[in-house]
């Protein structure tokens, strides 16, 4: 089975993305193929590691996909790969709140890194730190012995004396340090209201960025012990998670467009891989530049993204626009998450849209961020009606109205208050949920027979 370790913190700014990205670049640098990871729903940390990597960044997501699938769906990811490199999500034990499982909080990365049998590597912001760092990991190691913390990489450290120290606070609870990174050596890269800014947008900065990440793990962190490390990792039997084993295609090879370019980044790799094994065509549309749909478009999928970031570009692509509220209303099948549902809408901060939805969005400084278990309260191109679904929520944005009167979701919050949201009126289905196709499969295959 392929060597692996998981790159995981205390808590969020510790620098996982930057050890994590960095480590697969360095690896590949020198020849290794490297299978990159990412726990959780996030979708803009993985266009790094593509970047870093040369190979799709997919995610690992219990919440979202369920725990049976994170090894399938692992063993899919790593195939042709001799090492994995999986990346961490805010703290070590974090995970979705009140959902407990025996190595933390369910999809936390010490959940899904018992799941790989794999070991942590624990990045460690050391500002402020010396002696004490020997509690902190003492902590760590023993809250749930089940997750094997194997090695220390210090990171923001300030000087040869401050870095003595600290190795020395880590040989007291027997952790090796596999890295000391400097604080000199940060690597900045742009960030606006919901995190990083996705590669797909940063373009050649972001190849610079990966490649300063690269250079600074590999003058900082020990590779050969990394690798060590990694191919400690126990074994891992079990099934691949293969796309046509859960579709059955449908004849005629309809065509499905995707929106994507810079304005629409935020997708998993497996759903294009479902889109096809259904038996589509799966062709790119990029709304900020092509004027029409691809040829013979069938069904259209609009994922999510930073559509408010490009609103006056997207706006100023009519022909596309126009294109789309055609086809619209010819009856086409469309699915729209997010940052699509943005752009389905009337206008985007007063910028005109391709108003397939009778509403309203704008921006807002209150940030929507949370798993939500989604009850489909009508029949649609996705889901029969009662089908339940986990989904993610994160965004900064409002629509007036939020859904008609039969919303596409129905949940209730952690007290009880009942929310609805999304539209369903006919072939469309949109909606702010973001969903991983691997959790629901059956729903990309209702979508393609839709397209028929």
């Amino acid at each position: 089975m392929v060597a692996r370790v998981v790159i995981a913190a205390p808590g969020s700014g510790s620098g996982k993305t930057t050890v994590a990205t960095g480590l697969m670049a360095a690896l590949r640098a020198r020849g290794h193929v490297v299978a990159p990871f990412k726990v959780g729903p996030d979708y803009i940390d993985p266009g790094y590691h593509t970047l870093a990597s040369g190979r799709p960044g997919r995610n690992l997501d219990p919440v979202l996909v369920g725990t049976h699938r994170i090894g399938p769906l692992f063993r899919h990811g790593a195939t042709g790969a001799d090492i994995a490199v999986v990346e961490g999500v805010m703290g070590l034990f974090d995970g979705r709140v009140g959902h407990h499982v025996e190595e933390g909080g369910l999809g936390s990365t010490a959940h899904v890194a018992g799941l790989l049998a794999a070991p942590v590597l624990l990045v460690v912001d050391a500002r402020g730190q010396s002696t004490s760092l020997a509690a902190l990991l003492h902590g760590f190691r023993s809250f749930r012995p089940g997750v094997r913390i194997a090695g220390v990489v210090l990171n923001r450290v300030g000087s040869d004396r401050h870095e003595q120290v600290l190795r020395e606070a880590c040989g007291e609870v027997g952790l090796p340090v596999l890295g000391a990174v400097r604080r000199a050596g940060e690597v900045d890269v742009p960030s606006r209201h919901l995190g990083l800014v996705p590669a797909a947008e940063h373009g050649t900065p972001a190849v610079r960025a990966v490649a300063a990440m690269a250079a600074l793990i590999e003058s900082s962190v020990d590779l050969d012990a990394v690798v060590r490390l990694a191919r400690s990792a126990g074994p891992l039997d079990g099934p691949v998670w293969i796309a046509a084993d859960e579709v059955t295609p449908v004849p005629g090879r309809p065509v499905v467009a995707v929106a994507g370019g810079p304005a629409f980044t935020f997708g998993y790799a497996e759903h294009a891989e479902l889109l096809r094994a259904a038996g589509a065509d799966v062709a790119i549309v990029d709304p900020l530049r092509d004027e029409r749909l691809p040829p013979d478009t069938a069904a259209l999928v609009l994922p999510g993204g930073f559509p408010e970031a490009h609103a006056e570009a997207l706006s100023a692509n009519t022909p596309l626009r126009e294109e789309v509220l055609t086809f619209a209303r010819a009856g086409r099948p469309i699915h729209a998450e997010c940052g699509g549902l943005l752009y389905l809408a009337k206008h985007l901060d007063g910028h005109p849209m391709a108003g397939v939805i009778d509403a309203e969005a704008t921006m807002t400084p209150r940030l929507l961020l949370g798993y939500r278990d989604a009850v489909a309260t009508a029949g649609s191109v996705l889901h029969t009606e009662g089908t339940r679904v986990t989904g993610h929520e994160f965004h900064r944005t409002r629509l007036t109205p939020a859904h008609p009167s039969t919303p596409a979701w129905t949940w209730r919050d952690h007290d009880g208050t009942p929310h609805g949201e999304g539209f369903t009126t006919g072939p469309l289905h949109a909606s702010y949920l973001h969903t991983h196709p691997a959790g629901n499969p059956q729903a990309i295959a209702h979508f393609v027979r839709a397209a028929t």
